[in-house]
């Protein structure tokens, strides 16, 4: 962690440097000969910081040592925070009336934003603003103190010896070596999973084989089965158990076994696989020599390879081997073990298994199998309830159990296991021992500044439901994620996020309908493995109304603290000392927050979700590095007072179901940082400031109200044209409020070319009983989407068509129609090559679904979907998956096309039909009535009597 926040401190100082020294600002060159000597020294201290983090673990003083530096760090990173936020204030101030008063610039007043590191002198007139900011209040002198601080801490570390970066680097001669034997009487909870893995192996190599028959002993596909889980779940012991299975030792010609673990030597893999085929063979060195030795070895075997422990990702690497191991007999197969799911992919898996904790009850035999090992069954029976209370510490992790139990056979007395019982996993010397070096395995595979991320996780508590895009900005509050011209900062957090899911460290994971991951938890293990790595700094607190906390001794450690309390709790006045804390997450319900603002003005992420807070202090102020806010779920809270806007730094403001919530702050252009606005279901916020059009930074806006107290005071839609780089899902609210005009196409929605979904809301209450409004006919056709969009809502519209960019959005997944009530014609919706989703409400005019709405006439043919069929098949909505009609009153006539025969498909992929309220419709189309799909219809009673009854 301490070498990813000094990398992050360098890159802010070279940058501090080079601008300065570019500029030629005399008036802070002592700002500059600072700022140079505490370079000098970080980069002298950087060049050790990788063997003095692998050490911190067993080393108290190394963790000692490499605690002041990150003490020192962080004081140097908020310093040089500071710096930059005076800069950005300063310019922002300079702005400041035309921000708040001029109508006629609400596009053209942006402030410049200024980054928090590297500064980006050159376009803020360096002499005056830089002089102004480093005078506030001495930025030379307090770089002056932290530089002797790091002098002294600099001398230190020659104490220790380390091993320089610049060094060459040894191979870990920790990583245990692992072979095929095993006692299958040791082994519990894998039966089924042994037999999926053989079966599939089976498969594989037959199906191999019999192509390889085929089409002759060319281009030999080699198939290739990776298990893939977390350490210390099992993967080596379910290849073994695969391995000397009776089945596939009579399959195979032979199997080898190669524990190949890191690095990735092909030289030495080779040689293992020749010597254990049984020809001996030179002492070859050259790797072209090794391969071709290996080549004649295994040519004409049929063979079970086992790679056990793979962690390389570079394909480079392994291609070499891949082409030589393809010499074996058709059939051949390669089983991997690894970690890593991306290793699974680079190897071109046939099949990726992935692995998954064992039952409570199988755990619980693994464990007992060894902690009661000689003894009388009196004493298991007084011991079993506190065992299985130890057991449920190791959630289903196999090592977890085996370590334990180990553990207690030598524990003989019933308070020793509870002793057991009531520690920390991390405190037990033999669980270190043994759970520790595969956990700082995976840790140490991944980038310094992946592991800070993944580190950052132990803030939240056990079994939580961490939520992908809140901790990528949790991440982003830190200054955890890189960002550039090109890339950014959202990006970076995906793929960070992927590359620890990647490895094993999440689990339980929820996707959404793309398949991306949207949701996860940690185990239970690896989260008391991040908490034992920043036990200190990342505290979760639960208070309780009647039990005072004990952390007095350590709270000016704390840099990320969680509260969990009962609903009565009052945050203990001591938390408030915790004056470096950079992230206060609140979990709990109704939690009194006094002096919140006055103390922890250090913090980068504030979370209050749910806090019955009925108004922000004007202190909120005082917290200026915050990046992070989230008032959701105070449903009292009214409004937010102006000093919000003075957090220059502010990149999310999360305000869901803030449902009393009426205005936004006046100011709130002010907020040039300002990435994510969300203000999902705040049903009370009517109007939006003018100042909305100068956050061009954001990326989420949940919902722009173009609506106020009267059409006067409404919020102009062409606001939306600053903002460039909206993604996700905007909701467009009040926009009856607008009148035809051209203003409507200003806002340049067809260039958001990153928006995903557009909800466009006309109801309000400008006209009453739904009379049509010419306006709304001009307006929805000014408003045109970027043809990326997936999803389009239109919502109460009153003209009489519906838009023609419609059909432009060749990439629309989601289409939801409600409440168009003077519609009488719906497009050829049929035509839409990537619909997935329909639904039609309440739509009272419209009378048949004929040829028009699958997308073809007399005149017309149906589109082919090369991904569909293959063939000339005319398809219509080809794919389709729901489809449901609600609140037709007036739909008779539902076209049949079975005369069209076979040359036609419609809705090839309907999965799921609802139709509800259509009292008039007298039947379905025959291939409805006979697909194997859901049919759901409900007060729909002509059709109800003319359907089979389970077909209702």
């Amino acid at each position: 962690m301490a070498e990813a926040l000094i990398s992050q401190i360098l890159g802010q100082l070279i940058s501090v440097t080079s601008q300065q020294i570019a500029e030629n600002v005399k008036s802070v060159v002592s700002v500059e000969k600072q700022v140079e000597k505490l370079t000098s020294n970080l980069q002298a201290i950087q060049t050790v910081l990788e063997d003095a983090e692998k050490r911190q673990v067993r080393e108290a003083s190394v963790k000692r040592w490499l605690d002041k530096l990150k003490d020192m760090s962080y004081e140097m990173e908020d310093l040089l925070d500071e710096w930059s936020t005076a800069i950005l204030k300063s310019q922002i101030d300079k702005n400041k009336d035309k921000v708040e008063n001029d109508d006629n610039n609400d596009l053209l007043l942006v402030p410049k934003k200024v980054s928090s590191f590297p500064i980006s002198f050159l376009s803020l007139n360096p002499v005056s603003q830089l002089s102004r900011a480093t005078h506030r209040p001495g930025i030379a002198k307090k770089i002056k103190v932290i530089n002797g601080k790091l002098d002294v801490i600099a001398k230190e570390k020659d104490r220790y010896d380390f091993n320089s970066i610049r060094a060459p680097q040894q191979p870990d001669r920790d990583r245990q070596q692992t072979c095929s034997f095993l006692d299958v009487s040791e082994i519990r909870g894998r039966d089924q999973d042994k037999e999926t893995l053989v079966r599939k192996l089976l498969i594989l190599s037959e199906s191999g084989q019999t192509q390889g028959q085929q089409e002759g002993n060319v281009n030999n596909k080699l198939h290739i089965v990776s298990i893939v889980g977390m350490g210390g779940i099992g993967k080596t012991t379910l290849a073994q158990l695969a391995y000397n299975d009776e089945e596939v030792k009579a399959h195979f010609d032979m199997r080898i076994w190669v524990c190949v673990s890191d690095p990735f030597d092909e030289i030495r893999i080779a040689k293992a696989i020749v010597e254990q085929v049984g020809q001996s063979g030179p002492s070859l060195v050259e790797l072209e020599s090794v391969l071709q030795n290996m080549c004649k070895s295994i040519k004409e075997r049929k063979l079970l390879i086992v790679l056990d422990d793979v962690w390389v990702e570079d394909y480079k690497k392994w291609e070499p081997l891949k082409h030589c191991l393809q010499h074996g007999a058709q059939g051949s197969t390669i089983l991997v073990t690894t970690r890593k799911e991306r290793v699974a992919q680079m190897m071109g898996s046939s099949c990726m298994f992935q692995l998954q904790n064992l039952s409570e009850g199988d755990t619980w035999w693994l464990f007992s199998q060894l902690a009661f090992l000689g003894r009388a069954s009196e004493e298991c029976e007084t011991l079993e309830e506190i065992g299985k209370k130890i057991v449920s510490k190791c959630k289903g992790l196999p090592l977890a159990a085996k370590t334990l139990g180990s553990l207690m056979r030598f524990r003989r007395t019933k308070a020793e296991w509870q002793n057991v019982l009531d520690s920390e996993i991390w405190e037990l010397e033999e669980a270190e021992k043994s759970l520790l070096p595969p956990l700082l395995f995976s840790l140490y595979d991944l980038p310094s500044a992946i592991r800070r991320c993944f580190l950052f996780c132990a803030v939240f508590p056990k079994d939580y439901e961490i939520k992908k895009d809140v901790l990528i900005k949790l991440w982003m509050a830190q200054g955890y994620l890189s960002s550039s011209r090109s890339r950014e900062m959202e990006v970076t957090g995906q793929e960070y996020f992927e590359s620890l899911a990647a490895h094993s460290l999440f689990q339980d994971f929820i996707k959404d309908d793309d398949g991306s991951i949207i949701q996860c938890k940690m185990h239970d293990i690896v989260h008391d493995f991040a908490q034992f790595l920043t036990r200190n700094e990342c505290v979760i607190m639960e208070v309780d109304s009647k039990k005072k906390p004990s952390m007095d001794a350590f709270y000016k450690k704390v840099r990320h603290l969680t509260l969990t309390c009962a609903s009565d709790a009052q945050m203990p006045v001591f938390n408030y000392n915790a004056v470096n804390s950079r992230t206060l997450l609140n979990l709990a319900e109704d939690i009194a927050l006094p002096h919140l603002f006055d103390n922890l003005t250090r913090l980068r992420a504030l979370d209050l979700n749910a806090a019955a807070i009925k108004e922000v202090p004007v202190k909120v102020r005082n917290l200026m590095h915050l990046r992070y806010l989230n008032l959701s779920k105070n449903t009292r809270l009214y409004e937010l007072p102006e000093a919000v806007c003075d957090l220059c730094n502010l990149e999310s403001l999360i305000l869901n179901w803030c449902q009393s919530l009426k205005r936004l702050p006046q100011g709130i252009g002010k907020l040039i940082n300002l990435r994510h606005l969300e203000l999902e279901e705040t049903s009370n916020l009517r109007k939006f400031p003018k100042g909305i059009g100068k956050l061009s930074s954001l990326r989420t806006l949940s919902k722009f109200i173009v609506r106020g107290d009267g059409v006067k005071k409404a919020c102009n839609i062409v606001l939306l044209k600053n903002m460039k780089h909206l993604q996700g899902i905007l909701y467009l609210d009040g926009l009856e409020n607008l009148i035809s005009g051209g203003e409507s196409k200003k806002a340049e929605l067809k260039n958001k070319k990153n928006l995903l979904g557009l909800r466009l809301d006309f109801y309000g209450q400008k006209r009453e009983g739904g009379i049509h409004d010419d306006d709304d006919d001009d307006v929805i056709e000014e408003l045109q989407p970027n043809p990326n969009l997936a999803s389009l809502h239109i919502l109460y519209y009153q003209g009489t068509r519906l838009p023609s960019w419609i059909m432009m959005l060749t990439n629309m997944r989601e289409l939801i129609l409600k409440n168009c009530e003077n519609c009488e014609n719906l497009p050829p919706l049929g035509n839409l090559p990537s619909l997935e989703l329909l639904e039609i409400w309440y739509m009272y005019h419209v009378k048949t679904m004929g040829h028009r709405f699958l997308g073809v006439d007399a005149h017309d043919s149906i589109p082919n979907t090369d991904d569909v069929l293959t063939t000339s098949t005319k398809i219509a909505f080809p794919k389709l998956k729901r489809l449901g009609f609600f609140g037709l009153t007036e739909w008779e006539d539902w076209y049949d096309w079975t005369s069209w025969g076979e040359d036609c498909l419609i809705m090839p992929r309907l999965s799921c039909l609802t139709i509800e309220c259509c009292p008039k419709l007298k039947a379905l189309p025959h291939l409805i009535q006979t697909a194997p799909i859901q049919v759901t219809i409900r007060e729909c009673p002509i059709l109800e009597t003319m359907l089979p009854q389970g077909e209702r």
